[in-house]
């Protein structure tokens, strides 16, 4: 490994095609120390991002990760078809205790916002939403054995925000979206990329 190359925790976020190198992927997160947590979950691309990921399917391996290098690793071994998601978090905005399990991940983008003073107004309306337990900013990098029509321009301007309720993962959503319109009425175009519903905890 090179000394240039820095990791960063974050997540990863897999397709689970029901196939071998499925398969073993999550047999290799359930045992993995890098992976802290990791989850079943059904993707929702937002219609501004379906025609850059046009081979997305519905369910996913989602992993909470501490080491952006060997997840690398792990989607260059057991690389499929379907385009797999790694979101580093190279700033973490908050982390904070929520009652309540995590049940769903929401990934934006921001399509301009590269000043310090745009990133701590989208921290502060974020930090205001008591359900969202984590918010980070970060950049996504993707894999896939077949190349994409499109690359996705806004892969360095991630958002990414974990939230915990009790509540139905539409009636989530609906929050998440609440949010995206605070930071988009400050004048900050923040566009969402993909919602994760969390169905099941593997680890």
């Amino acid at each position: 490994m090179s000394e240039q190359q820095l990791s960063y925790s974050g997540y990863v976020c897999a397709p689970y095609l029901h196939n071998t190198e499925s398969v073993k992927l999550k047999e290799s997160w359930m045992s993995s120390d890098n992976i802290d947590a990791l989850y079943f979950v059904t993707g929702t691309f937002s219609d501004e991002s379906k025609p850059y990921f046009s081979d997305s399917t519905n369910h996913y391996l989602l992993g909470k990760f501490k080491d952006s290098q060997y997840i690398a690793d792990d989607l260059c071994k057991h690389n499929q078809e379907k385009t797999s998601f790694t979101f580093n978090v190279k700033d973490e905005l908050f982390q904070r205790e929520v009652s309540g399990e995590t049940n769903f991940v929401t990934v934006y983008y921001l399509e301009y916002g590269e000043y310090e003073e745009d990133l701590q107004e989208v921290a502060s309306i974020l930090l205001k939403r008591e359900k969202i337990r984590i918010g980070g900013l970060g950049n996504m990098i993707t894999f896939c054995t077949l190349p994409s029509k499109f690359t996705f321009p806004y892969s360095e301007n991630i958002v990414i925000i974990e939230v915990a309720s009790e509540k139905s993962h539409q009636s989530v959503k609906k929050y998440c979206e609440q949010s995206k319109r605070d930071v988009n009425r400050k004048g900050l175009t923040m566009t969402n990329l993909l919602s994760l519903s969390i169905l099941e905890k593997l680890k």
